[in-house]
């Protein structure tokens, strides 16, 4: 802030200082205090937030979104255009290690960038060219008050660790090892932009709705396809990246490239990423839907939103449609989940097959095939599954028949 207050001596500025409490020490209602003075003293607008509860387990995580979100309401209420952050080049080399041990994307292993262009504003990242200790050095020889988190220094804390024990091993071996890392950050940026464009230019015909297409995903060079990969998860998990690492990338390019065509594997945060023939879908994973038998009279409304219908007429002979000759069943029919065994008579081959090679030859997808509706008679006959076969016992429109169901 000193160094804007001299921008401002020479140039209109409205200052406005947006400060986030983030409750776990006595000290930081002092802080905040005075921190509010200090902004009085120098005509500069305070804008502060107390983190009131914590949900999530990591809490530097939390407290992350809730401070950026809290600093975005501040951009929006001054309809400022810039937004300025007090990241030093400490931060940026604990946020690398930290990055390369747990793994990460090729943009994440950078840490973050000086300047990052927004919707509305510009967020930048001014002292990210100095270190920690040349930045107090500043505030002593100007006679800049300041206070010091003491939370920094705790050593339960994964980036404290970094701090302490690396930082000053890598300072003894490189006294400027914040400017390397710095080139080693701009540098792989360079190389993630460029690798970004590559992608923006077959995203679009590879992956849509959270369905990635396999066919046209295997065209691409293998550092695309993990790309690809990287870019859906960005997409899912946006903040809560750092839940994904390179064994679920792994896993996911294994289901991908999998023979089989059917297959789902479970990634952090209840997400599944689903195999079904040509596509790999990525959802959250619901439970099932229990097992149902349900009396058909003149309408069923099943799971999912379909119904099966008793109808007096209709011209299409599709798997949709059902009709039937009542003298050749058992009466009530049922619609029912599939039974382990289950098999259909058939018309054309003049013998029975399996539910399960139906669905199979159908291509019905892995997750749906326990909750088809499945129409039997009185006695277990399975007279339809509405939508893929019908058996032996449907008719044709040219044939005799005195029953039509309608699925929809």
């Amino acid at each position: 802030m000193y160094i804007l207050q001299d921008i401002r001596k020479n140039k209109e500025l409205l200052l406005v200082c947006a400060h986030v409490n983030h409750n776990v020490r006595e000290e930081s209602k002092q802080e905040e205090e005075f921190l509010k003075r200090y902004c009085s003293d120098n005509n500069i607008v305070f804008e502060s937030m107390t983190i009131q509860n914590y949900g999530d387990d990591n809490f530097h995580n939390e407290a992350r979104k809730i401070r950026y979100q809290f600093f975005e309401d501040v951009v929006k209420k001054y309809k400022a255009k810039y937004l300025m952050t007090a990241h030093h080049g400490d931060d940026l080399i604990e946020t690398i290690l930290m990055r390369m041990v747990r793994g990460s994307t090729l943009k994440g292993y950078a840490g973050f960038e000086k300047i990052v262009k927004k919707e509305d504003y510009v967020l930048v990242r001014p002292l990210i060219f100095a270190t920690k200790e040349e930045i107090e050095q500043y505030n002593i020889s100007k006679n800049i008050p300041y206070v010091i988190d003491k939370s920094n220094f705790k050593g339960k804390y994964t980036r404290n660790r970094y701090r302490k024990e690396v930082l000053p091993f890598l300072r003894r071996e490189e006294s400027m090892v914040h400017a390397k890392f710095l080139k080693f950050s701009d540098t792989l940026i360079e190389y993630s932009n460029y690798i970004d464009g590559v992608l923006s230019r077959v995203i679009n015909k590879v992956y849509n709705n959270n369905i990635l297409k396999v066919e046209e995903f295997l065209k691409e060079e293998f550092l695309i396809q993990k790309k690809i990969i990287y870019y859906i998860m960005e997409n899912i998990y946006n903040d809560d990246l750092h839940e994904i690492s390179s064994v679920h990338v792994e896993a996911i390019l294994k289901l991908i490239n999998s023979k089989k065509p059917n297959g789902a594997i479970n990634l952090p945060g209840k997400i599944k990423a689903i195999k079904e023939y040509d596509n790999v879908k990525f959802v959250t994973e619901i439970e099932n839907i229990c097992d149902y038998e349900i009396e058909i009279a003149e309408r069923v409304d099943l799971p999912g939103g379909h119904y099966i219908k008793n109808i007096d007429n209709d011209d299409k002979n599709d798997n949709n449609v059902c009709r039937i000759l009542s003298s050749e069943i058992e009466l009530p029919l049922y619609v029912r989940t599939r039974h382990l065994g289950d098999t259909m008579l058939l018309k054309k081959i003049n013998g029975k097959k399996k539910i399960k090679d139906i669905f199979i030859d159908s291509k019905v997808p892995l997750n749906q095939r326990d909750n088809w509706p499945i129409v039997v008679d009185c006695k277990g006959n399975i007279i339809w599954i509405p939508g893929i076969k019908k058996s032996k016992f449907c008719k044709q429109k040219n044939e005799k028949y005195d029953i039509i169901f309608k699925y929809n």
